[in-house]
């Protein structure tokens, strides 16, 4: 695995590959996911990963690798209309990196490939959802220009019988 850079004054530029993802990425998206949220979701992520890689066309899920090494990845789907909206948009479902390298411009790296490829699309939004706890990655998607929605997201919990 690569050394963690994350800390030194003077961190080397990372040369970030960012490439379309594909079936084998799947042991080191998990693992990637398992060491930012602490716990592996292996069918979360074997049901996600289906659903990415079937869609055709230009791809919105990436890979980002660092001396052939996957070191980050995210998620996201396109819609052609959504909640009455008839312009097509996508949402980032997952975007993680490995711990050590947070702050190094993988993220970034993956957002910039991410925007190129929705253009292309026609597509003229992300949305996204974060934890409001999550100070760290709020501040990430505020640099890469994310600010809150002119929407209200509502939850109803399901009473069980």
């Amino acid at each position: 695995m690569l050394e963690d850079r994350s800390d030194s004054p003077a961190a080397p530029e990372l040369r970030v590959e960012v490439r379309g993802l594909r079936p084998e990425d799947f042991d080191a998206v998990v693992t990637i996911d398992e060491r930012n949220v602490g716990r592996r979701r292996e069918e979360f992520f074997r049901i996600k990963l289906a659903e990415n890689l079937a869609a055709a066309g230009i791809r919105v899920s990436l890979a980002a690798e660092v001396d052939g090494v996957l070191v980050g990845f995210l998620l996201a789907r396109v819609f052609y209309g959504e909640f009455g909206r008839t312009e097509p948009s996508a949402a980032l479902d997952t975007l993680a990196v490995y711990p050590n390298l947070h702050g190094l411009g993988i993220g970034h790296a993956l957002l910039a490939q991410l925007r190129l490829n929705l253009s292309a699309l026609g597509v003229a939004s992300i949305q996204t959802e974060v934890s409001w706890d999550d100070q760290p990655l709020l501040a990430f998607f505020h640099r890469e220009g994310f600010r809150p929605a002119p929407r209200l997201a509502l939850d109803l919990e399901v009473a069980r019988p």
